[in-house]
């Protein structure tokens, strides 16, 4: 198992969570705003600092930029075995340990979780989000690593 194919593969499915969100999030009515968890998380982070907030903006791209990395580095760890059993196991439980924890977590937290738990339809959708992740990454770790033998 490459480290470089497991970056690949995480890079890949946090890119795909992140496109069908920003899609969906524009186009779809009630549809999840996780971006909104993450301005709320880079918001609070700077309350204290000399750095101000107030652009939202680059509080936007620091959130997503934030995303972006948690989602690779998350995704690249879960890389599945050479068997169909483990690749299957695998992403499901990757994709749906993600989803669950982007929709329970935030109030644990104590941020907003209206963005991903405000409804059924929310709650549904985010993990849907996280399990395609999840399959991108899955998938593309799969292709790279037949085609280094």
């Amino acid at each position: 198992m490459s480290f470089l194919n497991k970056s690949i593969a995480g890079l890949a499915g946090a890119i795909a969570v992140n496109v069908l969100h920003e899609i969906l999030r524009k186009t779809v009515k009630g549809a999840p705003h996780i971006n909104e968890i993450g301005e709320e998380i880079v918001e609070k982070s700077l309350k204290d600092t000399d750095f101000p907030a107030d652009d939202k903006d680059k509080v936007y791209a620091a959130a997503m930029t934030g995303d972006l990395i948690s989602n690779a580095l998350y995704y690249a760890s879960f890389a599945p075995g050479k068997s169909t059993g483990s690749l299957i196991g695998s992403t499901l439980t990757s994709g749906l340990l993600a989803g669950a924890g982007a929709v329970l977590l935030p109030e644990k937290l104590g941020l907003n979780d209206e963005p991903t738990a405000g409804t059924d339809k929310k709650k549904l959708m985010t993990v849907g989000y996280y399990l395609l992740g999840a399959v991108v990454a899955a998938g593309v770790y799969r292709a790279l690593e037949q085609k280094k033998q």
